[in-house]
This record gives C-alpha cells, structure tokens and sequence, in this order.
C-alpha cells in the first residue's frame, strides 16, 4: 500500500492487545452508570476502529459475538446488539481501504454516517419489538462517538508508533 508523504510507518498490531482493547470496551459499556440515551456505545467505536485498521483480525464475527453479549448483558431483544454490530463492522470493513487515506478528523467525519446507521438500526429493532422511543438526545450518541474517534485512534495506535531500536542508521 502507498502511503502518503509524512504518515508514519507502524509496527504490526499486538492481538493480545486488540482483544484486551474490546474486552476494556466491553467492559466499560456494562458498567452501571445510569444508561442514558446519548451516551456513546464504546464497545462500537472500539469494533468499528479495529475493523478499519485490522480487518483480518476483528471482523463481522467478533462484531456478532460482541453483540450477542451486549444484548444478554442489557437483557434487550436478543440479537439487537448483534444486528447492529454485524452491520456496522460490515460496512467498516468495505470502507476501511479508502478511509486510511484521510486524515484523522476526515475519517471521525467518515464513521459518522456508520454510526447513526447503527444506533437507528437499534432504535429500528426496538420500536418494532414494541418499545418506546428513547427521544430526541438519542440523536447525540452517534455524534459523540465519531467525536470521539480521534481520541480512540491515538489510544489505540499508541503502542503501534514505537520505534523498536532506533538508532541514527535506522530513524525508523
């Protein structure tokens, strides 16, 4: 792949630390902490991120698994998470080749339209089941979490950026 002129060049990606990085996320979405309609769901943002940069590793799959636990965790119609998830890493990973080439704020523009298609697609599933409507902040979520996408891409690309033994031959 070309790379464009000044990005730099990162070391493959640690599985153990892909994995620990959505179990975090996981585990920071089953947290108690009053469930409100706008808060951001992390565990998406961190599966969509992975499903950009690492496509072989975190795939539709994973985004299944995720979900199915989610909504048993949430004890929500099963397979609403899932649903979302899946249709959300989908469309990740059929975008992740053209979304590298933007610049970080670019790309948190990017996943915008991925993540309200995933929170309607909850919301679809929901109402359908015979729930209520959450209200007009549910509107928010997807927009705190693609503002959040530029905090999660220097997070997760952190360990990634060191240098393994540089020295003045090897500035890489």
């Amino acid at each position: 792949m070309i790379m464009r002129p000044g990005q730099q060049l990162l070391l493959p990606a640690n599985p153990l630390f892909i994995w620990s990085s959505l179990l975090v996320a996981l585990v920071l979405n089953v947290l108690p902490l009053g469930r409100v309609a706008w808060m951001p769901d992390l565990l998406a943002l961190t599966l969509v991120f992975w499903a950009v940069h690492q496509p072989l590793r975190i795939g539709v799959g994973a985004a299944f698994l995720f979900g199915i636990v989610m909504d048993v965790q949430q004890a929500s119609l099963l397979g609403q998470h899932a649903l979302a998830y899946t249709a959300l890493s989908f469309g990740a990973i059929a975008i992740h080749r053209r979304l590298l080439w933007f610049t970080v704020p670019s790309q948190a523009v990017q996943v915008l339209p991925l993540f309200a298609a995933a929170h309607a697609i909850e919301l679809v599933v929901r109402l359908v089941a015979g729930g209520a409507f959450p209200g007009v902040s549910f509107l928010l979520a997807p927009v705190i979490e693609a503002l959040l996408w530029p905090v999660v891409s220097v997070l997760l690309l952190a360990p990634q950026r060191r240098a393994p033994d540089p020295d003045e031959n090897r500035p890489l």
